[in-house]
């Protein structure tokens, strides 16, 4: 669990290449009166994080420059980051990318577009509780066919 104090200000990174979503979830991540931070660009991303651990990291996976899966790996190589949780918020829903995803340190996955509801719902969990262990996440990986 984070060790700042209960009234300050949760410190939240989001990167993501879209600059209209950014700003959104800007908006929406000032409702639990949080700080942010936007990248919107892998290497600018990487460069941040070594210099800065937030309270969560919002990641999408398709980024220039370096991609947001490379960006999960190094953050979940980093001891820095260890109680830091990562939500992956991307366009990707293939069962396969998710599940990769989840099983490289992700610790939550919304796909785009979003409900702001579910989004933020999502955000309150992972700053309530923090990075799990990760036998204990399940995904949400989207029905199947076959499993109707």
């Amino acid at each position: 669990m984070s060790e700042r104090q209960p009234d300050s200000a949760p410190e939240i990174t989001v990167i993501d290449d879209d600059n209209e979503l950014l700003k959104l979830m800007v908006l929406l991540l000032r409702r639990l009166g949080a700080h942010t931070t936007t990248i919107s660009d892998g290497h600018e991303a990487l460069a941040y994080l070594a210099n800065h651990v937030p309270d969560l990291i919002i990641l999408d996976l398709m980024l220039p420059q370096v991609s947001g899966f490379e960006i999960l790996q190094r953050v979940r190589n980093d001891e820095r980051f260890d109680r830091v949780p990562v939500l992956i918020l991307s366009a990707k829903v293939d069962p396969g990318t998710i599940r990769q995803v989840l099983e490289a340190g992700a610790d939550g996955y919304v796909t785009k577009p979003y409900i702001a509801n579910s989004f933020i719902d999502r955000v309150r969990l992972l700053l309530t509780a923090g990075r799990q262990h990760p036998s204990l996440s399940e995904p949400d990986l989207p029905a199947q066919p076959s499993e109707r």
